[in-house]
């Protein structure tokens, strides 16, 4: 046998087994389609509705979820997000105790009735009530004994000129016989004409035994009516949500946030379609059926059933689409976004789940597309991190102010990242850490992505959100097409 021949056997034998035949799929992306404007009969963008779904049960004003980062949402963000008809989820990179107490500060933000008012003893020093002030966010309390029997208030105006840190609380309340107090079934334009006619700011309820079955402020009146269609539960209350992992604490963490007042529990990994996502989602629909979950993340429609199948109540999409992940980089891994919601969203229609599109978003011509491809929602992450109510302190670089924003799979993230024997793990970083311009109010980024959403819902001739859902006519662009989509051929002003 010629020996060159057998060399090629032996190269095709070793170095090229048979196979499965490699498979190869178009993906796009937002920036790779326009949506084909229709005709329209919306004469105001006022009259278009952006009300959707979050999960099976939950409704919202508007599509707009903030991200659960450590650099986008903490109370205060969750609190904008939800005034203005979105919801914020609170990030799980910090303690269990601390997550709470940021849930906590959403839920008592604002209230028809604050069913369990803050409340300090009478023999608290002002050390304590400064303390309180300052974990609790709040900005007085009532004063009880330990039967919860209303003796006072104390607000921030009795310590406004500091007395002494040693001061007890009853030198300095208001006491109960000076208090005007309403019954615990008051209505509540009943309140509201009792606090204008005392020009006073908060109204105790008490049961006829004098205990504590309530609280109703000036502030929260006057923050319902100044944003009516804020997300809110039945009690009034401001929607929040909350991360959670799938190891350790998960099960302990998930059980406070429930007990805190969590509205919805969003399992935090990366790769959504794998055994650990799915077997906690089970798990948690198992142990609390009650409470909604959104699980993810997938960008498949096999992943996206295997996690409703599992009981999600709404699955998030997105595997390395965003600004500051580097996961398809780092790992070759991933879907192109918008084609990655067409897939999900066409699977969890059959079970009547909504979609959640994570990442990606640039502009508010996104969220258009993203709803056009089939999503009820989208989770927004960098285009917030620059706003006042993100988390960390502005800083100012060459004249400019910025603010920090890091992917939660970044090195800094998880650089005192542990195994379960308190160990040092190595980890392999797939998100970046960046700045991003100041922004200013969160409202105003808020308010410019909702107008360009109601606009683009004008531009495809519908007024409801559910009636743009899934039902783009997308057309395909090239690189020409999108440099035409932009401002081009001039200088923009500085």
């Amino acid at each position: 046998m010629n020996t060159n021949y057998l060399g090629i056997v032996i190269f095709t034998i070793f170095c090229c087994p048979v196979r499965a035949e490699v498979s190869i799929t178009q993906g796009l992306s937002y920036d790779d389609v326009l949506l084909t404007p229709k005709h329209s009969t919306v004469s105001s963008r006022k009259l278009v509705s952006t009300q959707t779904r979050l999960t099976k049960n939950i409704l919202l004003s508007n599509p707009l979820v903030s991200a659960n980062m450590d650099t986008i949402t903490e109370a205060t963000m969750a609190i904008a997000m939800a005034q203005h008809g979105g919801i914020g989820i609170i990030h799980r990179f910090n303690s269990i105790e601390r997550q709470v107490e940021e849930v906590e500060k959403v839920k008592r933000f604002r209230s028809a009735k604050i069913d369990c008012p803050l409340t300090i003893s009478p023999d608290a020093t002002v050390a304590d009530v400064r303390e309180l002030m300052e974990e609790k966010g709040a900005s007085g309390f009532l004063v009880a004994n330990e039967d919860r029997i209303l003796l006072g208030i104390l607000t921030q105006r009795d310590i406004r000129f500091r007395p002494s840190l040693e001061t007890l609380v009853s030198d300095l309340m208001t006491p109960r016989e000076k208090l005007i107090v309403g019954s615990p079934d008051i209505a509540i334009h009943d309140a509201k004409k009792l606090l204008m006619e005392h020009r006073i700011e908060k109204l105790p309820l008490v049961h006829d035994d004098g205990t504590i079955a309530g609280l109703i402020t000036s502030k929260d009146i006057y923050i319902k009516a100044e944003y009516p269609y804020a997300s809110v539960d039945a009690q009034g209350r401001l929607l929040v949500g909350a991360a959670i992992g799938v190891n350790d604490d998960y099960l302990d963490r998930a059980a406070a946030l429930i007990k805190a007042g969590v509205d919805v529990l969003v399992i935090d990994i990366a790769h959504g379609d794998s055994v650990l996502a799915v077997d906690t989602t089970r798990q948690l629909k198992k142990l609390f059926p009650d409470v909604d979950v959104i699980a993810g993340n997938v960008a498949t429609a096999e992943g996206t059933r295997r996690l409703i199948e599992a009981g999600a109540d709404a699955v998030k999409v997105g595997v390395g689409p965003g600004s500051i992940c580097t996961t398809r980089i780092v790992t070759g891994c991933g879907f192109p976004q918008l084609s990655a919601v067409i897939n999900c969203a066409q699977e969890a229609n059959k079970y009547d789940i909504p979609i959640i599109a994570d990442g990606g978003i640039k502009q508010s011509g996104d969220i258009t597309k993203a709803i056009a491809a089939g999503a009820s929602t989208v989770m927004l992450g960098s285009i917030l991190a620059g706003t006042d109510e993100s988390p960390g302190v502005p800083f100012t670089k060459n004249g400019k102010k910025f603010k920090i924003v890091r992917g939660m799979a970044s090195f800094v993230t998880n650089l005192n990242r542990k195994d379960k024997k308190g160990k040092k793990t190595d980890y392999v970083p797939e998100g970046v850490e960046a700045m991003t311009p100041y922004k200013g109010p969160a409202a105003e980024t808020i308010n410019q992505l909702l107008g360009g959403l109601r606009s683009g819902m004008s531009y495809c001739g519908v007024t409801e959100l559910n009636d743009l859902r899934g039902n783009g006519d997308f057309v395909q662009i090239t690189a020409a097409g999108i440099r035409e989509s932009h401002a081009h051929d001039v200088s923009e002003l500085a």
